[in-house]
């Protein structure tokens, strides 16, 4: 039986990297936590996670090669994933003053969203994302071995969709805790902007971002 623990670990170990680094996951996770709370935050946090699924079904099908090699496929996508942070991000900056009675409350006059919702919100920020794409497609095609049996393939795939999940509700469960969520919320709309200014630059940044960056 062949012995995939190096190959494995190697995965592991470029995973971690690459979801613990700041991007519009962590961006969206943090403002969820902040401005809705806890239960919508861990939704997002699954979606994340399902969205992982999307990146690992087509890099077992072959079609990240073709939308990598086509410019038209990776431009369509980058545009859509830009265009989907940039309206969360203008909806955020639009944020309006809560009320001081809210604040010492510690809730906000933004309707929180369904759990369906919120888990919409993270799968389509991780689906879209064109970055995830190039991730993907680097790690099926180069780090794992092309004899690799796809069974083997779609549990990697299915570890890093669990590992990504847990890693954003750790982060959720960290930043809903009340004495860090109160102290963002005393920052009122102005935190709530300011998360909008990040995932509109995010979504600026991502638009004009090319297939070899």
């Amino acid at each position: 039986m062949v012995n995939y623990t190096a190959q494995f670990l190697t995965i592991c170990g470029l995973h971690l990297l690459a979801v613990a680094a700041p991007g519009p996951d962590f961006a969206i996770v943090l403002r969820q936590s902040i401005t809705h709370g806890r239960p919508s935050a861990l939704w997002t946090s699954v979606g994340i996670g399902s969205g992982i699924l999307v990146h690992t079904s087509y890099s077992l099908l072959g079609i990240g090669l073709l939308v990598k090699s086509s410019l038209t496929a990776f431009t369509l996508m980058k545009i859509a994933a830009a265009a989907y942070l940039a309206w969360i991000g203008v909806k955020a900056m639009r944020a309006k003053p809560a009320a001081v009675d809210s604040i010492q409350t510690g809730t906000t006059p933004t309707p929180v969203p369904s759990g369906r919702s919120a888990f919409m919100i993270g799968f389509m920020t991780n689906a879209l994302n064109p970055k995830a794409t190039l991730f993907f497609l680097a790690v099926f095609s180069v780090v794992i071995d092309p004899q690799t049996p796809r069974l083997v393939q779609a549990g990697y795939g299915l570890w890093m969709a669990v590992m990504t999940a847990a890693w954003f509700s750790l982060v959720s469960l960290v930043f809903t805790q009340e004495p860090v969520r109160r102290a963002f919320l005393r920052l009122g709309h102005w935190f709530e902007r300011a998360m909008g200014a990040v995932l509109l630059g995010l979504g600026v940044r991502l638009a004009f971002a090319s297939a070899g960056k």
